[in-house]
């Protein structure tokens, strides 16, 4: 910031106060105040100070910071959104709503908390960080969130939409993934039991299901009770590919407990989509039987092949096996193995101990159940169960025929490889760990949407839109922002150097020379995008007042790595 004296032609010259910032590769200026009317020692007193000196004109007690909140990471995340034009794809009016919907996507990257917390983080006289300030929301309380929450649910079609207009196309890949997440109370209208994702089987849960462009970029979430069976979700997903996207054609990739052969026929071939998933482990053990496609012998030289079979017609199979994989299974088998028998030995002895031994084939047949239903192993065991007795034995014939299918995926595609040969299909398929890693960090590492507490249905599923956008900016975020963070920056690169789209993913030599020197290739320390965030929140926004003038927003100076982080996301650092 500087005083600069403007000249007006036959009126006194205007003083005014300025700020200069970098917008891509210009510097450009924007006034602060008008001080014309300031005297003229207040005025200089302030040049002076504004150069750094420490000898001022006036007495010192005429400056006066009445205030520093933390602005570093709010001027950042604030700046990408309107960047991304996040805040103009929500509806403008009531523009108060619009304003606290935008405060709370923002506020969720920043610090995620309940809405009381956020109240108060944006409320003017307990804020935490300038966020309130800046969009000069004043008074903020929880019950205004709240009706914000509610509003933001109803534009979400809206939002939806613009967001598959910018990132989804005819012909496209669409990833599709679900996950859990459970809910605290008891009178949620979307709570239900069902299978936990999150190893809370007691708890009620909610299902969300996330549809993400080819490259991992978030567009359109869909929330469901907790009771939900995954196939079950997928209508849903090409009702609004189809009729709300408007995609006539679309390659949708999903996992082998959602793309199901009964959805395929119902779902995906009347909508006219694509899909690429895979097949479960029985379909892998008919095509392996006796004379059957499916043979060792296949991956003698190579780790993937491409085979056709009668009860697919039309569609094209890449069979792969990953010798990484195939050691990891054969590990867990014998792990899981040998704790069954431990404990199967436990209900031995207790059958044959002399004082108060375990009688009755119903009890021992109970104890037994659960033990092998435990660990999924009732497969592998033969068992002998009397009212006095129990033995087993290990199914030497079942653990054979498992473990020749060890480190072997079989995947299932409709397209033709003229549309998308096999290397690429398998690492389409591998890319819905694009949308688990957006799990891991809705659910966990950086958002935190759990635990839930909303007892309304509508809001519930804005709660987790709501997530959903915060994600869209902190992905993008991630993106731009890869040389300064323990991200690889150049994925493109350590996918092309894979020997094989079957082989484990790899690091590129730059996120290995980055994370051996914790340095960006500038000299930059290496941070997370959480302690990024800590560090820039160290850059504050004053509120200076200089005698009797009306108090004006000034800004410490900002580090190295602060400035580098603006100019890396090409955002102005603003006031």
């Amino acid at each position: 910031m500087y005083v600069a004296t403007v000249p007006n032609r036959s009126s006194p010259p205007a003083i005014l106060l300025r700020e200069s910032y970098r917008d891509g590769d210009k510097v450009r200026s924007r006034t602060l105040a008008n001080l014309t009317h300031w005297p003229e020692a207040k005025v200089e007193a302030l040049r002076l100070l504004l150069k750094g000196s420490t000898s001022l004109a006036t007495p010192a007690n005429q400056i006066h910071i009445e205030r520093a909140l933390p602005h570093g990471h709010i001027a950042a995340v604030l700046g990408m959104a309107r960047k991304l034009g996040l805040d103009r794809l929500l509806p403008r009016r009531p523009e108060r709503l619009a304003n606290l919907a935008l405060a709370m996507i923002v506020a969720r990257v920043i610090e995620p908390a309940a809405k009381l917390a956020t109240a108060r983080q944006l409320h003017e006289a307990t804020a935490a960080h300038s966020l309130g300030a800046v969009l000069r929301l004043g008074e903020v309380d929880e019950d205004e969130l709240y009706a914000a929450l509610d509003w933001l649910g109803q534009a979400q079609p809206k939002i939806e939409t613009a967001l598959a207009k910018r990132h989804l196309q005819n012909g496209c890949l669409v990833l599709y993934d679900l996950t859990s997440s459970w809910l605290e109370g008891r009178c949620c209208e979307l709570a239900q039991h069902g299978y936990s994702r999150d190893g809370q089987p007691g708890k009620p849960q909610i299902v969300f299901g996330l549809l993400c462009a080819a490259d991992g970029c978030p567009v359109a979430v869909d929330v469901f009770e907790g009771n939900t069976a995954d196939p079950a979700t997928l209508a849903a997903q090409v009702t609004k590919l189809r009729q709300r996207f408007h995609l006539d054609r679309v390659v949708l990739v999903g996992d082998r407990g959602m793309i199901t052969a009964a959805r395929i026929e119902a779902d995906l071939k009347p909508a006219g989509f694509d899909w690429i998933t895979a097949l479960r482990a029985p379909a892998i053990q008919a095509l392996a039987a006796d004379h059957g496609p499916l043979q060792r012998s296949l991956f003698d030289t190579r780790d993937m092949a491409e085979i056709t079979a009668p009860d697919y017609p039309g569609e094209r199979l890449m069979v792969c096996r990953n010798p990484a994989l195939a050691t990891k299974r054969a590990r867990k088998r014998d792990e899981l193995l040998a704790a069954t028998e431990a404990d199967l030995h436990r209900i031995q002895a207790a059958v044959e101990r002399p004082q108060k031994p375990l009688r009755g084939k119903d009890q021992i047949g109970l104890r037994v159940g659960a033990v092998l239903g435990r660990r999924k192993m009732a497969k592998h065991f033969q068992l002998t169960i009397d009212d006095a007795s129990f033995r087993f034995t290990r199914d030497a014939a079942s653990i054979t025929r498992e473990a020749a299918l060890d480190g072997i995926y079989v995947l299932r595609t409709s397209l033709p490889a003229t549309d998308l040969n096999s290397a690429a299909t398998v690492l389409a398929y591998k890319s819905l760990s694009q949308v688990e890693r957006a799990f891991r960090s809705i659910k966990t590492v950086d958002l935190e949407v759990r635990p839930i507490h909303h007892r309304l249905a509508g809001r519930g599923r804005a709660h987790v839109f709501l997530c959903m956008l915060a994600y869209y900016l902190s992905w993008h975020m991630h993106q731009a922002l890869a040389p300064l963070l323990f991200d690889d920056p150049d994925r493109a690169a350590a996918t092309a150097a894979r020997t094989s789209p079957v082989a484990p993913a790899r690091v590129s030599s730059a996120a290995k020379a980055k994370a051996a020197s914790r340095r960006s290739p500038d000299g930059h320390p290496v941070h997370s995008f959480r302690t990024l965030l800590q560090d820039l929140a160290t850059l504050a926004r004053n509120v200076v007042r200089l005698g009797d003038a009306p108090p004006i927003p000034m800004l410490t100076s900002p580090t190295t790595l602060q400035q580098a982080v603006f100019d890396t996301l090409a955002v102005p650092l603003t006031v």
